[in-house]
């Protein structure tokens, strides 16, 4: 990706090109950073519709999982688990790259522990996990717990379907968001009735301003 190449100082972000990107809203760089909103303690993508942060209240982190590692929480305006590819872990290491890849078909799923992952790539799980800070600014289990999180998240706008049945993501899904997946739908309800009521054209039955169909007249 054209952002993810621009945007990097050999391993470090540059804070200067990611500062001009966010406040330009600059969708070439969707998914090459993320944006830590010092203030409110939520993380966003460049493209965030919200009214950009002063640049003296931002951080920068390459993932979503680094974010939260931090202390952020992802923005629930521009949806970070909907950007687009996360190219600075795949764009990492070869063997960081096959781990993710591992970790996002779910392998570190269920009782699979970073050990296991380790073996399966042939080095000792704390090499992984250097690896994995180093390249990725967060640990597998957090980009795994991350992406879990991503994907319940998703499966709650996508859908009316409770999550009482799967207990763990709610667990996580709380951690990672401060609130329960049912608050969170009805966020994005009540969002969606205002867009509806801010279209719908005012009238009265008597006096003020006419109906929409007398004013077409």
């Amino acid at each position: 990706m054209l952002g993810c190449a621009i945007v990097r100082n050999g391993a470090a972000l540059d804070p200067k090109i990611c500062d001009r990107a966010r406040l330009a809203r600059d969708s070439r760089f969707d998914g090459a950073f993320y944006t830590g909103v010092k203030t409110t303690r939520i993380y966003c993508r460049p493209t965030c519709p919200v009214k950009p942060a002063k640049s003296k209240n931002v951080v920068f982190f390459p993932t979503a999982a680094a974010a939260e590692r931090a202390g952020f929480r992802p923005c629930l305006r521009c949806r970070p688990e909907t950007a687009p590819g996360t190219p600075a872990w795949r764009g990492a290491a070869a063997t960081v790259s096959r781990a993710l890849r591992l970790i996002e078909r779910g392998f570190l799923d269920g009782e699979v522990r970073v050990g296991d992952l380790a073996d399966t790539l042939g080095m000792t799980a704390r090499h992984l996990r250097r690896l994995f800070l180093h390249h990725a600014g967060a640990s597998p289990t957090a980009v795994a717990t991350t992406r879990r999180v991503q994907r319940a998240k998703a499966l709650v706008d996508g859908t009316a379907m409770s999550m009482s049945a799967i207990r763990r993501f709610n667990s996580a899904f709380r951690a990672v968001y401060r609130r329960s997946p049912t608050a969170v739908r009805r966020a994005r309800a009540r969002r969606a009735d205002a867009a509806v009521a801010e279209h719908r054209a005012p009238w009265h039955s008597s006096g003020g301003r006419s109906r929409p169909w007398q004013r077409a007249r």
